[in-house]
């Protein structure tokens, strides 16, 4: 009888480019498990020793040669267990997504990823190639045979099938898949169908952790040979996963496993954006923020997230009222800010503003007041968060929502300043989602008041969002339908949508591309973010009639 196979699984933040700080790490996370947990094997993310996405870095010499010496100096110092650890291996010309075994003080071998993805926000085939002698890759511990793939390899039945058809009992395989909503599902669908083919039980270990626009979300899981797929480890944490898989029952029995309480959409999506505005000020040396605090809901929520971040003391809120600032918006940000232990410095905007007008008046003579001077307004603003970003140091938030940032409905060098976005991927009837959510967990932080009151950009008198816009739930069912699902004018149209309200969305997307690309970056939670994954022209003559 074959006893049962201990395995480690290490869903842990590996940043990117910090190969000797990884591998000291790795060193150490093996030691580790093989002396605490007793562990037969250990398992690492894909790309741990790099981190994962390196991009450009891996056309850089230096850098593929400090990952082979990293690799190198794991191997000699693997004893007493077998390590399983992703890096990027050069072969000459080429660079393959590659993951060793350890063992014995050396590289026992090498598995080379076969699907390489190359949608959406992977860029794979720019950087790796693939072994066209690739083989199977099965090696045996304690008289059990494990197989290696590695994430993509998991979407396609032929690599999976190959490896147990080598003899694999047990497939191991090492991820960097990036969160997005309603993902954990198709996972889980996805592992059933490969264990229902193949008979073997599965090993899925995701990254976790924030990294630009990126966020992976562990969510780790083990699929039992008879198809079984246990509940996903408590997603965006790092922590250690300890398994025993009995080859016999082909069953897993979990011996430290933290259960994800709460995987509604709401949850999920709000610790998403929580570790990616976290991950990114730590990575970047960032310990304190700034945002602009006007009264409305999406500022409101930004601070929200900003202070689950990086905690209250590290965040500071700004007031910046003008001549159209209602007391109702300076109120509810000063009782936000009370309620969540916040300073609220106060700048009035009204000084600046009448300097740019007097620089401007002979130059504007003659013309209209238009958009100009609204914009006018938010620049100032712009001008005065960065100064004190600047001047006292951190970094500025930004806080505007992807129905702006898609109908260009945001002030470039104005409320679009700042380093980091972190509401950039949440529609507007999202954020009222995430708004009313927030306030069920704990404290209710967030007013009613700037949840219940009709959004306004207050530039102009008695303004309403509504009065450029179409009403929320229309505008983001549009735009959803044409930005995540690529959806037609007619395909929008026949789905009963007034057809000159399409129109004029789909125009304000289009010609608010510019600004798009100059947007500062924030967490991805959606199925098509701006940014890496949705990457239209600026310049461009095409129309959809």
């Amino acid at each position: 009888m074959t006893p049962p196979l201990r395995i480690a699984m290490a869903q842990f933040d590996f940043p990117v480019g910090d190969v000797a700080g990884n591998t000291r790490r790795i060193a150490e996370m093996i030691a580790f498990a093989r002396d605490e947990y007793g562990a037969d094997v250990v398992l690492f993310p894909e790309l741990a020793l790099s981190g994962y996405p390196p991009e450009d870095l891996l056309l850089r010499p230096a850098f593929l040669r400090a990952c082979e010496e990293a690799m190198a100096a794991l191997a000699r110092a693997t004893h007493g267990i077998v390590a399983v650890v992703g890096w990027p291996q050069a072969a000459g010309s080429v660079v393959y997504n590659a993951a060793s075994v350890l063992r014995d003080g050396g590289i026992e071998t090498t598995y080379r990823k076969r699907e390489l993805p190359n949608y959406a926000v992977f860029d794979e085939r720019r950087w790796f190639d693939v072994d066209p002698d690739r083989e199977d890759c099965v090696f045996e511990v304690n008289g059990v045979k494990l197989g290696l793939v590695i994430c993509e390899d998991l979407w396609f039945a032929e690599p999976v099938a190959s490896t147990v058809a080598a003899g694999a009992q047990l497939v191991l395989v090492p991820n960097a898949s990036p969160f997005e909503h309603d993902k954990h599902a198709e996972r889980d669908a996805l592992l059933v169908q490969r264990v229902r083919e193949t008979g073997a039980g599965i090993v899925y270990l995701n990254l976790v952790g924030g990294q630009d626009a990126l966020v992976f979300d562990g969510a780790s899981v083990v699929a039992d040979g008879d198809g079984t797929v246990h509940p996903a480890a408590l997603a965006f944490d790092e922590q250690w996963l300890v398994v025993e898989y009995d080859p016999e029952a082909r069953r897993f029995a979990a011996l430290q496993w933290t259960v994800d309480g709460d995987e509604s959409r709401d949850a999920l999506a709000w610790r998403a954006v929580v570790r990616g505005t976290r991950d990114y000020c730590r990575k970047n040396g960032f310990q304190k923020v700034w945002l602009g605090l006007s009264g409305g809901i999406d500022s409101a929520l930004v601070l929200a997230i900003a202070a689950d971040a990086l905690g209250a003391e590290n965040v500071t809120a700004v007031r910046l009222p003008s001549r159209y600032t209602a007391d109702l918006s300076n109120d509810l940000a000063q009782e936000q800010c009370d309620a969540m232990g916040v300073k609220l410095l106060t700048l009035p905007i009204e000084k600046p503003f009448q300097g740019y007008l007097e620089a401007l008046a002979d130059s504007f003579a003659g013309h209209a007041v238009d958009v100009t001077e609204e914009n006018l307004q938010s620049r100032v603003r712009g001008g005065l968060l960065m100064a004190l970003a600047n001047k006292l140091g951190g970094l500025l938030l930004t806080t505007g929502n992807k129905s702006e940032y898609a109908v260009g409905y945001a002030t470039i060098y104005g409320d679009m300043c700042g380093g980091y976005a972190p509401i950039k991927d949440l529609y507007k009837t999202e954020v009222f989602a995430l708004a009313r959510w927030r306030n069920t967990v704990g404290d209710r932080i967030i007013p009613q008041a700037v949840i219940d009151r009709p959004p306004s950009a207050e530039l102009r008198e008695n303004q309403k969002d509504q009065d450029s816009l179409p009403p929320y739930d229309v505008l983001d069912a549009i735009l959803l339908r044409h930005i995540d699902h690529e959806q037609s004018r007619e395909d929008i149209v026949a789905a009963g949508f007034d057809a000159a309200t399409v129109d004029k969305v789909l125009r304000l997307v289009r010609i608010g591309e510019w600004k798009r690309h100059q947007a500062a970056p924030g967490p991805k939670v959606s199925r098509r973010a701006f940014g890496r994954e949705r990457r239209y022209p600026v310049s461009s003559g095409w129309r959809e009639a």
